[in-house]
């Protein structure tokens, strides 16, 4: 779409929520539209205020091209919190960008050669952070990025800035600290009221996941609140009742007086999922969560076009258990003198791999404990404590894993003690290229549009303004969600443990997944393929199936890689 002055061109994925706010300011101010779409009232914000400034004020999910015909000049930027996925990158002489890595592949100088360092970054987390990209020379625009390109630059002077990011803003909302339980709690309760009411407006029949916890009951709750007529809600669950949630559900939808739908899964509609994930994903991306996800947005997707969800309250109001975990080995780990730490954990990485092969119950859970004790700052040990590999350099030939802001040492220091700090680190890394990507590509993949009240960002601030006390207390998170959860959902049906949204991937790698997954580790195909060393592959996959081990996690990333690599990349040989 072109501005009405002709000087802006635009392509836009993604929802601006704010836009009839900003309509009425433009409108005072002599615009005149033509139609009620969100993308021309950008294209006015660009005329009046410029792209920097207008992007500061928009509220939404997006990403977006804008060619500038007077300054010959090409803005590419994306969403705060990074809900829109924007990659760009060179072919050639060509600049190509897309909201899908797939795109690159139709233009004939696309080498697609995969990024050997970014492959054993993508082994330690079970994803790929910004900026990084599977493929050489490709790049994603960080989360809150802006990026301004003329015809003659290359991907040498190509350098994204930042209109907004989660350390500045956690470090500027800290600084107007709101301590006061009861006004924080009102102000929390309007700031939610409001972001769930901007997400509901649509021309389109509109739902939400539900899951029974916290955060997708308080976003039901608060939709129903607003509502005049039932909401539509959704779950789905699983016949093993260790991963299943749809009770929880079922009671949180009766209570409230929603409509709701639910389809319990069998195992072989689960993994019928497995072989589209590749062209889902674009990337190898092993949360395999990213399996349930895909199929209650495609059970929602058979009755509405636009699904809320609960995503962002673990991460904005401290949720994960983890948190206290890392916490407490890395206070004790403190105990000890740092040489005598360095020295343990040098001795144990030294141990030749053959030797820990050799210890499949123990070898791993030695390793991960000399990992994190070797550790000096809280965000070297939080990435060795969620690490999927903990050595990926022993697993990529000849990879060597690139920096992440897990080594950044500005998070602590504005975070101030560890637990915040991995709550920022989670916002800045896993929840944008996690969590986001997942929810993203699984619900596009059946056209529908899925909206997380939870991280707008204001209710970010807000949340950073607020002191820690009144996140987690008595060793469990999220005190103040809960409490307001509890002013629309009973108390009873959403005090439980906490349980993820996942399927019995351990038991079913052992059962009916086991042949497909043999046929991915082959030992062969790996050493033809060239990117993997087999042996530990293998080990991980022996020690899984003798039940010595639970290799789940480590497994699946390895899984994800080959079925991309056989299903939708193109790419060159290995060197």
């Amino acid at each position: 779409m072109a501005s009405a002055g002709g000087n802006f061109v635009m392509v836009f994925n993604g929802e601006i929520y704010n836009f009839l706010e900003l309509r009425r300011e433009l409108d005072q101010l002599g615009h005149r539209f033509r139609g009620h779409s969100d993308t021309e009232i950008m294209l006015a914000a660009f005329e009046q205020w410029g792209l920097k400034r207008s992007v500061n004020r928009f509220n939404g999910m997006f990403s977006f091209a804008v060619w500038d015909r007077r300054e010959q000049l090409l803005w590419l930027s994306r969403d705060r919190m990074g809900k829109k996925p924007l990659y760009y990158g060179w072919a050639g002489k060509t600049l190509l960008f897309a909201s899908e890595l797939k795109a690159f592949s139709a233009h004939p100088d696309f080498e697609g050669r995969i990024d050997r360092n970014v492959l054993a970054l993508y082994l330690r987390l079970g994803y790929i952070p910004a900026p990084y990209a599977i493929y050489e020379g490709v790049r994603k625009l960080p989360a809150g990025g802006i990026l301004a390109i003329r015809p003659s630059d290359t991907g040498s002077n190509a350098n994204p800035e930042t209109y907004w990011s989660a350390l500045e803003a956690a470090q500027a909302a800290m600084a107007k600290p709101l301590e006061d339980e009861a006004e924080a709690m009102a102000e929390l309760e309007a700031l939610i009221s409001d972001a769930v009411g901007i997400r509901m407006i649509a021309d389109v029949p509109l739902g939400a996941f539900l899951s029974g916890g916290i955060d997708s009951s308080l976003v039901v709750g608060m939709m129903q609140r607003l509502s005049s007529t039932p909401v539509s809600t959704f779950s789905i669950g699983f016949h093993e009742k260790s991963h299943d949630e749809a009770a929880h559900a079922r009671a949180v939808a009766s209570w409230l007086g929603t409509k709701h739908t639910e389809l319990y899964v069998k195992p072989e509609q689960a993994m019928g999922v497995i072989p589209r994930l590749p062209a889902m994903f674009d990337e190898p991306f092993a949360d395999s969560s990213q399996i349930p996800t895909f199929l209650v947005a495609e059970l929602a997707r058979r009755s509405v076009t636009v699904a809320l969800s609960g995503d962002g309250g673990d991460e904005l109001f401290s949720g994960y258990s983890t948190y206290d975990h890392c916490s407490r080995y890395f206070e004790r780990n403190r105990a000890w003198p740092s040489s005598l730490r360095q020295a343990v954990s040098g001795a144990v990485s030294s141990v030749p791999g053959s030797v820990i092969r050799a210890l499949p119950s123990l070898g791993p859970r030695i390793q991960r404990s000399a990992a994190i004790l070797g550790q000096e700052d809280i965000g070297s040990a939080y990435l060795a404590m969620v690490s999927r590999w903990d050595f990926p350099e022993d697993v990529v030939k000849r990879g060597i894993e690139p920096a992440t802001p897990f080594s950044d040492g500005r998070y602590a220091r504005v975070a101030g003690d560890e637990i915040q700090t991995m709550m920022l680190l989670d916002t800045a890394v896993y929840l944008p290229d996690d969590i986001l990507v997942k929810v993203d590509r699984t619900s596009m993949a059946v056209s529908l549009e899925a909206r997380c009240p939870l991280l707008d960002y204001r209710l970010f601030e807000l949340a950073w303004r607020m002191p820690l006390s009144l996140k987690r207390r008595e060793g469990t998170g999220k005190w103040i969600l809960k409490q307001l959860a509890y002013k629309l959902v009973s108390r009873d049906l959403l005090e439980r443990p906490k349980s993820g949204f996942s399927i019995p991937l351990r038991d079913w790698l052992r059962g009916p997944l086991r042949e497909w997954s043999g046929d991915l580790l082959n030992q062969d195909a790996l050493r033809r393929e060239g990117w993997l060393h087999p042996e530990p592959i293998q080990s991980a996959w022996q020690a899984h199936q003798s039940g010595d081990a639970d290799n789940n996690e480590r497994l699946w990333t390895v899984l994800m890689f080959q079925g991309w690599l056989r299903g939708v990349s193109r790419p060159t040989p290995p060197v």
